[in-house]
């Protein structure tokens, strides 16, 4: 008899944690970081170079402390952009004062939002002092911008559609992998770099800049969905904090979490977290600077997402991993 309450607890505790996942995440929205990072992974693609993912600029001509945040930068060696992707749907149209108004979209209601193309000009400007202030000096024009409208139900104007820092959803669809070698004509306005490109030093030094730049926190959950945004703390019994101690933004660039493994009849577990130094000299990390400790699977993360106000709890083992940033 207890033998069958057991075994039925056992099996009980494995099918919740099989489909807990999908409830945790029922109400929560990453359509926007999930769109950032299929751009960014199309432009890698198309384009090859380096897509560097949710910078947090600071503006040194701003009020203290205001940053200017960057969805991607698109490194090559002959050219390199700016990109914002806006997940706009609806019928988009500019007002008087120079501000879009998107109605009929998702949310049911006109939408009203500041000219993004001046925002994008204005991430130009002051990632090109960022760089200049670390000691990155571009050659002229050699940093351009886009704005990605990669929504099937986002329709704009024609005002709109002409200016040519913005890329429509129908322009995005016939960007293709075989125009690599060869731009494609709405993206020659943003790729002017020197027939030569960057010399190497520099353009090492563009790379190692720029993936030691203040940058969002990545969350990523099961399902291949990701999440930008601020990592907060974890939560969780005294004896796991105790383990999890060292897990600092200060000392710690990516957390990987592996499969739970079960122990006892009661279906206790516990989950194996790997984790890479930090090493603010380099980028790179060598797969033997890994570093293993075990917690119970009963640990939560707390984390704010870039587009929300609230702070949400994650389930450990409802993560894959999780990237700190500088």
């Amino acid at each position: 008899m207890w033998w069958e309450i057991l075994c039925g607890l056992v099996i009980y505790r494995i099918i919740r944690s099989c489909f807990s996942d999908d409830d945790e995440f029922s109400d929560f929205d990453t359509s926007d970081s999930d769109l950032i990072f299929s751009v960014a992974d199309k432009l890698e693609k198309i384009y090859g170079g380096k897509a560097f993912i949710g910078l947090r600029i600071p503006d040194a001509d701003a009020d203290a402390g205001i940053r200017r945040d960057i969805d991607i930068v698109l490194v090559t060696k002959q050219e390199a952009m700016v990109v914002a992707v806006k997940n706009l749907s609806g019928f988009v149209t500019v007002n008087k004062e120079g501000s879009w108004a998107c109605t009929g979209g998702k949310k049911h209601k006109a939408e009203v939002l500041p000219d993004p193309v001046e925002e994008i000009r204005r991430q130009v400007a002051v990632l090109e002092s960022y760089l200049e202030q670390r000691g990155v000096a571009l050659p002229e024009g050699f940093l351009g911008c886009k704005l990605i409208l990669p929504n099937p139900k986002c329709m704009i104007t024609h005002s709109i559609d002409v200016l040519p820092e913005v890329v429509s959803y129908d322009k995005w669809t016939q960007l293709k992998s075989e125009t690599k070698g060869g731009l494609s004509g709405w993206f020659k306005g943003a790729f002017r770099g020197g027939k030569n490109g960057l010399q190497d030093a520099t353009y090492q030094k563009l790379h190692f800049t720029l993936g030691t730049a203040p940058m969002w926190d990545r969350l990523e959950v099961k399902g291949g969905r990701s999440v930008l945004g601020e990592f907060i703390e974890f939560k969780g019994h005294q004896e796991d904090m105790q383990a999890l101690r060292n897990i600092k933004r200060s000392k710690v660039s990516r957390i990987m979490i592996e499969k739970a493994m079960m122990f006892g009849l009661i279906g206790r577990s516990r989950v194996q977290l790997l984790y890479i130094p930090r090493d603010y000299r380099t980028t790179d990390a060598s797969a033997s600077e890994w570093r293993e400790i075990a917690v119970r699977s009963s640990v939560d993360v707390l984390f704010q997402p870039s587009n929300s106000k609230k702070v949400r709890k994650f389930k450990l083992t409802s993560l894959v991993s999780l990237s700190l940033g500088a």
